[in-house]
């Protein structure tokens, strides 16, 4: 529904008519999709920041990690590969809270590489 862009939101009204069974107005539509957005936005929102925190740690640890290299943080799963207005706004959000040396990009596996880098630094 987040991403019905038709000028009556009919996505958002059948879809609200299908599984609710709720007719509704246009200003509801758009209500809905506003709720939407803001939900999307806040999810997208709370995770960059726990990739912020984590980059912020990693800082600490190293010294100049963020701001004088490019930073590059691989992510996977469908809902960051799916949702267009969810990977924007997590973009978003690490770039307002670290600057445009982070890179934030998708990565098939991204967790299964990542567990199997720690592991060989740990061998």
């Amino acid at each position: 529904m987040h991403s019905d862009d038709t000028d009556e939101l009919e996505t958002v009204g059948s879809t609200l008519n299908e599984i609710l069974n709720v007719h509704t107005t246009l200003e509801v539509r758009r209500t809905v999709v506003n709720v939407i957005d803001t939900i999307v936005k806040r999810a997208a929102r709370l995770a960059g920041a726990g990739i912020v925190a984590i980059l912020q740690k990693m800082e600490l640890d190293t010294p100049g990690l963020i701001h004088e290299k490019r930073t590059v943080v691989a992510i996977s799963g469908s809902l960051y590969q799916k949702y267009e207005k969810y990977q924007l706004y997590l973009k978003q959000v690490v770039t307002e809270l670290l600057g445009s040396y982070v890179v934030i990009i998708q990565f098939p596996d991204a967790s299964g590489i990542g567990a199997a880098l720690l592991a060989d630094t740990t061998a």
